[in-house]
Formats: C-alpha cells, sequence, structure tokens
C-alpha cells in the first residue's frame, strides 16, 4: 500500500511501556485512549483539590503528544481526572479494543478521532471480505456525543453512505474528513459531505475502495457550496469514476486556501494545465494521468506545461504520473529544485527517463519509485539527495519469480549516498548480507527497515548463507530502529539477534522466514517493546504461540497466518489469557466443524487484547475461542 500521510504512519503510535502482567480490569490500553475509567466509588474532590485540578487542567492543555498524556492520567486520581478533561483528541489503534460508550463517557471534550480497524494485513488480501470493522457503531456514538468534533480520520475501516450522511447530519462544526484504505462508500456519500458539512477543509480519500456501478455515480463534486469555500485539501486519486470536471474548476477557483489538490486518472495534462492555473497557490499537487488528451506521441500545440510548472512556485510534492508518457517530464524541472517530497510509484520510468528529473532534486526527503529505474536509477538518487530521510522502492511485478530490477547493489548505493535516511521500504529478489551491513552503519538513524526479498527463503546472493548477519546488523547498529519487516531465508540466529539487541521495536513483520519455534520464542522474549507482530507462511507453531503467553497483554496485536499453528494451541491461549481476544479465521470452504476439531491446523490466527471483550459483530467464518 502507498498511504501518503505522515501523520498515520504504522510508527506513530503509542505504546512504548516496560513490560508486566496487569490487573486486565485496571489497564491502560494503548489500543485507546480511553483507558478503563476511574475507581470505582470515586467521588469529586474537595474544593481545594478542585482548585488544583483547574491550574493542572490549564497545564494539560499546552500537552499534545498521546504518549505523554498517557502516562500523565496514569500519576494519580486528580491526574487522570484533569487529562481526561482536556483531551481533545481520541486515538484509538483498534476499533474493537474499547467500546464507543466507555470512550465517550470518560472524554467529554473531543475535536478529533482516530480511528483503525482491520488487520495490516489486510492490505495484502489477507483477511476475508467481509470481516468486520464497521463504522457505524462508532459514528452513532460519536454523533451523538461530540456536537463538536471536527476531525475524523479512518484506517482499514468499513464505511458505509449512511455513515457519511449521520457525520453530515450530526456534527455542525465538522471540517476534516480523512479515509485510509477503507470501503463501503460510494460516490452518494461523498455527495452529501461535500453538500452539508459547510465549513468542510479537508476531504481526503487514501486508497480507498469507491463502490460505485457505472449507472450509480452521482456527481459529487458540483455539491460543494457555490460560494467561496474553506477548503485547503481535496485528494481524491483513488475514486475510479468519471467526475464533473468543469465542476471541480470552478471548485477550485473559489478555494482560495487550497494547498493541496490529488485528482483521478481521468485527469489528463490539458486538464491538469486548467487547474493550476486557477490554483498556483498549491504546495502539494497529484497530477492523474500524465499524458496528453491529444493520444500517445502526440501533442497538443496549446499545451504550455512548462509555463504552468513555472508559475506553480509553491509546490514541494508532487505525485500521481499515472499512464505516464516521459516526453513531458521535462515540464516539471523548473520545480524540482523546491521538491521535498516525489512519487514516482505508479510511474512506470527506466533509469534514464528518471535520471535527467532527479539530477535537479537536491532538497527531496521523501521519494517513493518503482523498481523498473533499476540500479542506475537508485545510483542517480543517492548522488543527487543527500537529505532524502525516506525511500521507498516498489516492485513493479509483485510475484515470487518475477525480474526485479534492483538489487543489493542500488540498496548499498542509497546507504553510501543517503547517510541521513530515517526510513526505507525496499522491495527486490536479489540480496547479501554485505549490503545489508553496509547500510546499518552508513545509516545508524534508521528508524524503518522493511525489506521484502520476494521469492521464499532466497539466501545471500553471492554467498549462499542465510540473512542472519545483515538483519543482525541493522538491530545492532540502527539503535533508533521501531519497525523491522524481515524475510529471506533466516534461521534461529536471526530472530536471537533481533531479541537480544531491537529493544525499541516495536512493530515486527515476518515473511517466509524462520527456521523452528526457538526463533519466535527469542522475539517474544527479548523484544521489550513490542506492539504488533505479524507473521505470515512461516513455520512458527504452536510451542512458540504459548510461550509468548506472558508477553501478550503487553501487545496491541499478534497475527499469524499460514502458520503451524492448531486449533488446541489457539485455544490453550484463550484459556489462559480470557481477556485477550482470540480469532480463529477460516476459510470459507471450512466453515463446517470437522470431527477432531482440536487438531485442525488454523489458517489464519488475529489475537489482541481489548477492555470490551469479544465483539459481537464476527462473521460466521470467524470462530472467537
Amino acid at each position: 500500500m502507498r498511504e501518503e500521510i505522515s501523520d498515520m504512519s504504522e510508527d506513530d503510535e503509542t505504546g512504548e511501556r516496560a513490560r508486566w502482567a496487569p490487573d486486565l480490569s485496571k489497564i491502560r490500553s494503548d489500543d485507546s485512549d480511553s483507558g478503563p475509567g476511574p475507581p470505582v466509588g470515586d467521588s469529586p474532590p474537595p474544593f481545594s483539590d478542585q482548585v488544583l485540578e483547574n491550574v493542572l487542567e490549564n497545564v494539560l492543555e499546552f500537552l499534545t503528544s498521546r504518549r505523554d498524556r498517557n502516562a500523565a492520567s496514569a500519576v494519580c486520581r486528580s491526574w487522570y481526572r484533569a487529562e481526561a478533561q482536556t483531551r481533545r483528541e481520541l486515538f484509538i489503534g483498534n476499533c474493537y479494543a474499547v467500546t464507543p460508550h466507555r470512550a465517550i463517557e470518560r472524554f467529554r471534550s473531543i475535536k478529533s478521532v482516530v480511528l483503525k480497524g482491520k488487520p495490516r494485513f489486510a492490505d495484502f488480501n489477507l483477511v476475508p471480505h467481509g470481516w468486520g470493522a464497521n463504522f457505524h457503531p462508532w459514528v452513532k456514538s460519536l454523533g451523538a456525543a461530540y456536537r463538536n468534533l471536527e476531525r475524523i480520520c479512518l484506517k482499514r475501516m468499513s464505511v458505509t453512505d449512511n455513515d457519511l450522511t449521520i457525520i453530515a447530519d450530526s456534527l455542525p462544526l465538522f471540517k476534516d474528513l480523512i479515509l485510509i484504505c477503507c470501503e463501503g462508500f460510494s460516490t452518494l456519500g461523498l455527495a452529501v459531505i461535500a453538500e452539508r458539512c459547510r465549513h468542510l477543509r479537508v476531504l481526503d480519500l487514501i486508497e480507498d475502495y469507491v463502490e460505485d456501478e457505472e449507472d450509480e455515480v452521482v456527481d459529487w463534486i458540483s455539491k460543494f457550496p457555490e460560494t467561496t469555500t474553506s477548503l485547503e485539501s481535496l485528494v481524491f486519486d483513488c475514486v475510479g469514476c468519471p467526475f464533473n470536471f468543469e465542476a471541480l474548476e470552478r471548485l477550485v477557483a473559489r478555494s482560495p486556501s487550497l494547498r493541496q489538490l490529488r485528482v483521478n486518472h481521468h485527469v489528463a495534462l490539458e486538464q491538469l494545465r486548467r487547474l493550476m492555473a486557477r490554483a498556483p497557490q498549491l504546495t502539494h499537487l497529484g497530477t492523474g494521468t500524465f499524458r496528453s488528451e491529444a493520444g500517445f506521441g502526440e501533442v497538443d500545440p496549446n499545451l504550455d506545461l512548462v509555463s504552468a510548472f513555472g508559475a506553480s512556485k509553491s509546490l514541494v510534492c508532487l505525485s500521481g504520473f499515472r499512464d505516464i508518457e516521459s516526453e513531458f517530464l521535462p515540464s516539471i524541472y523548473s520545480v524540482c529544485a523546491n521538491l521535498t517530497s516525489l512519487n514516482f510509484s505508479y510511474a512506470n520510468l527506466t533509469a534514464e527517463e528518471l535520471i535527467p528529473v532527479i539530477r535537479q532534486c537536491h532538497n527531496l526527503q521523501t521519494f517513493w519509485v518503482l523498481d523498473t529505474v533499476g540500479d542506475e536509477g537508485l545510483r542517480a538518487v543517492a548522488e543527487t539527495c543527500r537529505n532524502l530521510r525516506e525511500l521507498r522502492v516498489f516492485p513493479l511485478d509483485a510475484t515470487e519469480d518475477s525480474d526485479g530490477s534492483v538489487s543489493d547493489i542500488g540498496l548499498q548505493l542509497i546507504s553510501e549516498g543517503c547517510r541521513k535516511l530515517r526510513s526505507i521500504l525496499f522491495f527486490c529478489q536479489r540480496m547479501t548480507n554485505a549490503a545489508v551491513i553496509t547500510m546499518s552503519k552508513n545509516c545508524p538513524d534508521l528508524v524503518v527497515f522493511r525489506l521484502c526479498i520476494m521469492g521464499r527463503h532466497r539466501p545471500d546472493r553471492t554467498t549462499g548463507e542465510p540473512m542472519d548477519a545483515g538483519f543482525g546488523a541493522i538491530v545492532m547498529n540502527c539503535k533508533k530502529l521501531t519497525r523491522l519487516s524481515v524475510s529471506g531465508l533466516l534461521t534461529d540466529k536471526a530472530f536471537e539477534y533481533i531479541g537480544r539487541y531491537g529493544k525499541l521495536v516495536r512493530t515486527l513483520s515476518v515473511a517466509f522466514a524462520g527456521d523452528s519455534d526457538l526463533g519466535l520464542r527469542y522475539v517474544l522474549e527479548g523484544c521489550t517493546r513490542l506492539q504488533k507482530l505479524e507473521i505470515r507462511d512461516s513455520p512458527f507453531g504452536d510451542t512458540s504461540l504459548i510461550s509468548g503467553l506472558p508477553f501478550y497483554y503487553n501487545m496491541r496485536f499478534l497475527w499469524m497466518s499460514s502458520c503451524n499453528l492448531s486449533m488446541r494451541g489457539c485455544r490453550e491461549v484463550a484459556r489462559d489469557k480470557p481477556n485477550l481476544v482470540v480469532e480463529v479465521i477460516r476459510d470459507w470452504a471450512s466453515l463446517e466443524e470437522e470431527e477432531g476439531e482440536e487438531t485442525e491446523m488454523v489458517e489464519k490466527l488475529y489475537l489482541y487484547r481489548s477492555l470490551a471483550g469479544p465483539r459481537t459483530d464476527a462473521p460466521t467464518f470467524v470462530k472467537i475461542l
């Protein structure tokens, strides 16, 4: 997935706490900011204490970090009350971790809600359709309790048109709606938001699935107010259906505060030029289709794209570039020097096409690209973008037997040229320990290291050895690492390194890797701040699952699919930890109870902590133990 929003990064979450054996009736859940509520029988404070609480509330108003606020609320009863009174943003990392009623009962003055639903592996079609994460029970409660709510950000949630109508009708001051990897709504719901939310500033639809039949598409763009709008950001590049371009052009013209605009693939370069002329103040632009309406190889003589980009002096972020015709790339040269973010992850470019552009992007800090640029393209990035902080290299073809164009050579070049790198996602088919070790030494400030070797159990391509030494070097030398994805041929030694040195790792993803149950045990016992553990297609079984019993209360969730788990092992976890929710997700073909169920292999296990207990909306293919 290519979600382009920094504050919804999987790493930007609470969760740094020492491990302990809690009483779940009192635990503070990092899955939400809601907490368990004050002790039973708590009475209002005396007058003198009330004065102190008023002073404390004034101080806490300046505390913005969720982690700091969670810590403050745990000091004592009066701090707990004061923190709840001054909390303005509610973050819930798992919509099933707490009930809406419990969250609302504690926090009465919320203006912003961030809510997450399905596990991240839903991005890879590993969570069946209809699994859950419905927004409806939440929006009903939020609409009734928070009349001053201004902002809602949802990720991997199921959102219906009716839910969007509730937002529009029950929240008179509503301003910001951000939907990331959501599904279930259509242009009808978007039309309601555009028409009825009169103070709308942000409508960002990022990697969503918008469900519209061809004959049911609604002209939602034309529903925005005909007067001057407050719109600051409009992102709809994931909306696949056509729209009223003339209405969009008028909307852009009467939105003087608009800074971010990302359009879908129905916008060609001639239309893009018209939009840019209407909004020279844009700082973030998603181009849609980067080709001419005249057809492939033809150029409209009236298309003066160079002047359009030359007049857009505020641009710092460019994305889009779908169905790109590379002969139009020189038109963006005039803005390259100012760019801090460039997203070519939908542009099928060769190294020869990329190099003239990237050579002018000296201030680039974030760069996303397809692996079609090859190692030579990455060489140009390394030689030019010395201030690069984040790099993502996506595969054009993500199948295991594809011929990837980037390799250890490109990774090593990046590490030698971009030493300020903080985050990297790198898909490849071939890798060496030497290249990964070099990166660990050249980029010691890495916070995120995600190396995805797409072929199963691929060793070091030059020595044939496991990739243990490379990943071991990453956790040893990158002391700030909080997120790690591992792949390739790995033995228990790699997981021993991770457990011994990965003390700040909060998110660990494992794919097609592992040697025995001992490897997972090293991780569970050693990574003391681990919050999210995702494992697929690995040999770990019941023994390793049960070995984690002392630690699951301190984790947000555990996902295991296509491993060696049985129903018996999952039931043992459920019996030992009754306040954890243990979900066994079956394939549609195996819904019927079978004889010998205890020894039945479990295809998917989703284990998470919750103050709300087992959910009531589980579909038939989900068995809660």
